[in-house]
């Protein structure tokens, strides 16, 4: 908490609103490249501000601090605990400490302090990650750096600046038009570790004259593909494969969604994450082989992620 301050002075600032708090600019934000931007609304009680100290969190990584005119910067750098990918290059060590010190921030102006970075994929399960700070003033610090225990939902007096990592955005799911056949809407669903199988869904549309049909498949996460149907029967659900293969009539659009038809892959060798997008190569009687991205959407997602981009 803080130190060297009188007593009502440490009252002033613990009963400050939420807005008076150092923050993130943006609170959130995918795996990739985050630009940092610390606001800083006020000093200390009434002091000027004159140093910003903020640590990196492990899995932020390749961070650059933005100079700021009339102070004084400096970073400490470390070994990370492992080692990151940034463009194609291993990365072991960075910056895990930046400091501006040596400027003077009156009590009564707002600022901001900069850095830029990577954020690892590995924090997409993360929740939320934070970045201490300490606001030195004139006449001691304040130390802006309360954590919320896991699941706590505890209003703090001080906390660090929060950082909310969100999933990557599906890629949309794209149309392919091959020769008669046009599929579109083509998505599958992310599956839990250990998960031995998986299900595709997509639709195909006949624009030509003469009927076609889809066999199989082949994708390189199952040890193989096939269509099935789910259906109702007495009251009791049933699944199995399409015998000879499902027919695409001419001027026929067949929708292949959750609780019908379906591709099903089985054997999967690998999780299947939210916002990636798998290769699968299908099978048609007369068409051959076409290969399509699925998207891949969350657990028990019961449409496509928005955003069709079409390709023809």
């Amino acid at each position: 908490m803080s130190r060297l301050f009188p007593a009502a002075l440490l009252a002033l600032i613990v009963t400050s609103p939420a807005t008076a708090h150092i923050t993130l600019e943006t609170g959130s934000t995918a795996p990739g490249s985050y630009k940092a931007v610390l606001r800083v609304p006020h000093g200390c009680g009434t002091q000027a501000t004159t140093g910003i100290t903020v640590t990196i969190p492990e899995g932020v990584h390749s961070v650059k601090p933005q100079p700021k005119p009339g102070w004084t910067l400096a970073t400490t750098v470390r070994p990370y605990q492992r080692t990151y990918t940034n463009h194609g290059r291993e990365v072991r060590q960075g910056v895990q400490e930046i400091r501006w010190s040596g400027g003077s921030l009156p009590n009564e102006h707002y600022d901001e302090f900069v850095f830029i970075g990577q954020i690892d994929a590995s924090l997409a399960t993360a929740g939320t990650v934070h970045f201490p700070v300490v606001q030195t003033c004139a006449g001691g610090e304040h130390r802006w750096t309360e954590i919320p225990a896991a699941g706590s939902q505890a209003r703090l007096a001080s906390p660090a600046p929060s950082l909310r990592i969100v999933a990557a955005a599906a890629p949309a799911p794209a149309t392919v038009q091959h020769g008669a056949l046009r599929i579109g809407q083509a998505w599958t669903r992310a599956t839990p570790g250990g998960a031995r199988v998986a299900g595709g869904y997509l639709t195909v549309t006949n624009t030509g004259t003469t009927p076609d049909r889809l066999v199989g498949g082949a994708a390189a996460f199952a040890e193989r593909v096939e269509i099935h149907e789910m259906a109702t029967q007495n009251g009791v659900m049933t699944m199995r494969p399409i015998t000879g293969g499902l027919a695409i009539a001419p001027g026929q659009t067949v929708e292949l969604k959750p609780g019908g038809l379906h591709v099903m892959f089985m054997g999967l060798n690998r999780p299947l994450a939210e916002g990636q997008s798998v290769t699968v190569t299908l099978e048609f009687e007369t068409a051959g082989k076409i290969d399509i991205n699925l998207a891949v959407g969350g657990l028990g997602a019961r449409s496509a992620p928005a955003g069709e981009h079409h390709h023809h």
